[in-house]
């Protein structure tokens, strides 16, 4: 229930370019000038602004600021853009240091094959005409997508799979022991779906498709077969619509209101989202325990969970400390305090020891 959908890919595509359009109208009124530099790279107000602007426009377009108050709002916290684009061309720099190209083109490559399969769209140069045609790059979705497979994936190789692999099992073992209380059995739930997709349909012809498809499913239809000759999802010729158990506290709010009351064999009704359409098939339940159970998968899972954030904090200042990062005087006064904010709590604990 997590795929990349094409209703989502296309508004965050047609929003993007957009953006790019905007911004290098008003880069043309700017005189250039370097912000920062970070080791052999430079972060220039082009840059900066092009960034703003973007974040301004997707306040507005989501309803949650007015033009000036998106502007006044963004403005206000321009140190901290810019100590995030250091950030984050520091994780790129890594990344390129630790020679993930190849994996990082294969997952943008798994994006538009995804995409291809949703559209139902034979070859990738049909794809780049079809997103051409409305107006979109594919090679600024190319690089926006770029940079941040190699943000996760530097930060899951360096921080979070070494954090996951370093516990000794007698560390797993004690931790469970003292919070066995977090590993009782949980609510478990087993389901199947059709995804009707409002991309390029009439809307008000999706939504009636899929009462019909409900009214079918609840007067004994095939929901496999119904879900095999309609949803959208590109595996489901493969997997007849079924996703598998999931932990009922980890369902989205939308699923889990419209789940609460079906019982097993039953069907949902329509559950409307930006995208399209779901239609859910209750398969199976199980209820919760109050016995604990010890899975050292999971017990590892929630020990790097609770300790990620600090450790990635750790990661980012380290980076930070070995990089050459030098601050235009101009913005120094509103950057530093951000970008190095870690490494001063450090420097006042170590004072107070």
């Amino acid at each position: 229930m997590r795929y990349i959908n094409s209703a989502i890919f296309i508004i965050a595509v047609l929003v993007f370019s957009n953006l790019a359009l905007f911004a290098q109208e008003t880069e043309a009124k700017v005189v250039d000038e370097v912000v920062a530099q970070v080791n052999e790279s430079v972060i220039t107000l082009s840059q900066i602004k092009r960034e703003m602007n973007e974040t301004i426009d997707s306040l507005v377009k989501e309803g949650k600021k007015s033009p000036e108050e998106a502007k006044t709002q963004v403005e206000s916290k321009q140190g901290e853009l810019i100590a995030q684009i250091i950030n984050e061309e520091l994780l790129l720099q890594k990344g390129k240091e630790m020679g993930v190209e190849s994996d990082v083109e294969a997952q943008i490559n798994g994006r538009f094959l995804d995409i291809m399969k949703q559209q139902n769209i034979k070859t990738l140069d049909a794809l780049y005409k079809a997103m051409g045609d409305t107006g979109v790059d594919p090679q600024n979705i190319r690089e926006m997508w770029r940079k941040q497979i190699t943000r996760d994936m530097v930060l899951q190789r360096e921080v979070d799979a070494k954090l996951y692999n370093g516990y000794a099992p007698k560390e797993v073992r004690a931790y469970y022991e003292a919070n066995k209380a977090k590993f009782t059995k949980p609510e478990t739930i087993g389901i199947s779906e059709i995804f009707l997709s409002f991309a390029g349909r009439n809307e008000p012809e999706v939504r009636e498709k899929a009462k019909q498809l409900v009214m079918q499913a609840r007067g004994g239809a095939d929901f496999g077969k119904l879900a095999a000759e309609n949803s959208d999802r590109p595996d489901v010729k493969q997997t007849k619509g079924k996703v598998g158990s999931l932990n009922v506290s980890d369902l989205d709010k939308t699923f889990a209101e419209s789940l609460k009351s079906v019982k097993v064999g039953g069907i949902s009704e329509p559950i409307e989202l930006p995208e399209g359409i779901e239609i859910l098939r209750v398969d199976e339940r199980g209820n919760a325990s109050s016995e604990s159970f010890f899975d050292e998968k999971k017990v590892r899972e929630i020990l790097t969970y609770e300790k990620l954030p600090e450790e990635r904090k750790k990661y980012m200042s380290t980076l930070r400390g070995d990089a050459y990062i030098k601050i235009s005087e101009n913005y120094r006064p509103i950057v530093s305090p951000v970008l190095f904010a870690d490494e001063r709590k450090a420097e006042v604990k170590k004072s107070e020891k």
